[in-house]
């Protein structure tokens, strides 16, 4: 272990040794990396332990600056615990450069079909009892996908929790894939009608970037092929609190000035690829569909359900959307089989993306069963207009959760948690505990 410090905080490095496949201890191990922060005034007192579960599939902990954001909340009462997930951060990687050393398509696939959140439920639960002992409950606070593995904890290992908050987190438990789309493409087009209606000066120049590059073949600087599909997917930047604002921004500075045959700018495309670019989270391309998939939902495979359900939106369409002179839409948080053609960091997992996206009985994720017995406490904030997680389905599976106690609230937006100054925390925090 490695222990420094930052303004306020004292961190310490922790690396465990887990199962691959936690149904066969005794085989393949990796690793999985947390980093424990607790404030520098509290750190030799005996605080109870807050897991944090970041969102994704895919993404990695919070890299902290003293105490910023949530942190500076939660270190108020707790020892927190940032988890690198499986696959992530400082944990035993999975992306282009490591997992074609497993061999073919099949085995790639194979081996990432244990990154799911079951999987990361039995990583917490093995570092929980060598960390703080069998017998220590701790406390979970899941952000969006963290949230999908707080109820599958609650679902597989309830044992092991004191309490737990989950931001704009709390999924369907019965939708299918197929059914999370069929959702979501409307919210995504809603998204933009707000978007324009904030900008309406936006509608002309998404416009003239989608037919540019129809017309043009366009590279990012990582030799990406820009496409107007692609161009579309910045449409994820409306889920946050300031994304239309940005979005407006990058669009404002997409050609370059002056005489001569529209180009993009550098900084537009620079811009472009920090959005876009699969190299700092390829798991969540790969991994988003199957956290929807269970085979009591549906045995099925999730087979691009995005790019699926998709034809059933033709205003999404972009040349349709051209020739009719309407406004573009774009799209949000989902995944389509073309997207690991275009991006060098998805390109070299085509195969197993594909094996991915075509395997059948994924194992239940939850079980209602539990959950309707559940007596942990749980905080669930659910943001009004959440573009990546429907509300009706947060609310849904808030009425089958025993001891669970929801706030709405349409004063965020999805990163509600992090841009809050601790607020969103606190509340939840007040929730469990009775003061509100």
């Amino acid at each position: 272990m490695t222990t420094y410090r930052q303004p306020g905080t004292v961190l310490t490095d922790h690396t465990f040794s887990v199962p691959l496949d936690h149904s066969q201890p005794d085989g393949e191990r990796i690793e999985v990396y947390a980093r424990e922060v607790v404030a520098a005034s509290r750190e030799g007192k005996p605080l109870p332990w807050l897991v944090f579960l970041q969102g994704g599939p895919g993404g990695r902990s919070p890299r902290p600056l003293g105490r910023n954001s949530w942190l500076a909340r939660a270190l108020d009462d707790y020892r927190v615990l940032l988890l690198d997930q499986r696959g992530t951060g400082s944990s035993t990687p999975a992306n282009r450069q490591t997992l074609p050393q497993r061999g073919d398509a099949a085995a790639q696939a194979a081996y990432l079909a244990h990154f799911r959140a079951d999987s990361i439920v039995a990583d917490c639960e093995l570092i929980r009892r060598q960390l703080v002992g069998q017998d220590v409950k701790w406390s979970l606070l899941g952000q969006s996908y963290g949230g999908k593995c707080i109820l599958s904890y609650l679902s597989f290992a309830p044992q092991g929790l004191r309490e737990a908050f989950i931001s704009g987190g709390l999924p369907s438990i019965s939708a299918s894939p197929q059914d999370v789309y069929r959702a979501a493409y409307p919210r995504a087009e809603r998204k933009s009608e707000g978007h324009y209606a904030r900008y309406p000066q936006d509608v002309a120049t998404a416009r003239e970037i989608a037919q540019h590059l129809r017309d043009h073949e366009v590279r990012l600087p990582d030799g990406g092929l820009l496409t107007s599909e692609a161009f579309q997917a910045l449409g994820v930047m409306l889920g946050m609190n300031t994304g239309s604002h940005k979005l407006h921004y990058l669009l404002e500075d997409a050609f370059l000035s002056g005489p001569g045959e529209p180009r993009l700018s550098d900084s537009f495309l620079y811009e472009v690829q920090r959005h876009l670019s699969r190299a700092f989270n390829p798991l969540h391309a790969v991994l988003l569909e199957t956290s929807y998939a269970q085979r009591s939902v549906s045995p099925e495979a999730t087979g691009w359900a995005a790019q699926t359900v998709r034809e059933e939106f033709p205003q999404f369409d972009v040349d349709k959307t051209l020739s009719a002179g309407e406004p573009l839409l774009f799209t949000g948080e989902m995944i389509y089989p073309w997207m690991f053609s275009v991006d060098p960091a998805l390109a070299p997992l085509q195969g197993a993306a594909h094996k991915i996206a075509w395997r059948q009985e994924w194992p239940d994720l939850y079980s209602a069963e539990q959950l309707a017995h559940n007596d942990v406490p749980v905080a669930a904030v659910v943001y009004h207009d959440d573009m990546y997680v429907d509300p009706a389905d947060s609310l849904a599976t808030a009425r089958i959760v025993k001891s669970l106690r929801t706030w709405i609230t349409n004063e965020y937006e999805h990163d509600g948690l992090g841009v809050s100054g601790g607020r969103v925390l606190d509340r939840m925090i007040k929730m469990v505990r009775g003061v509100v």
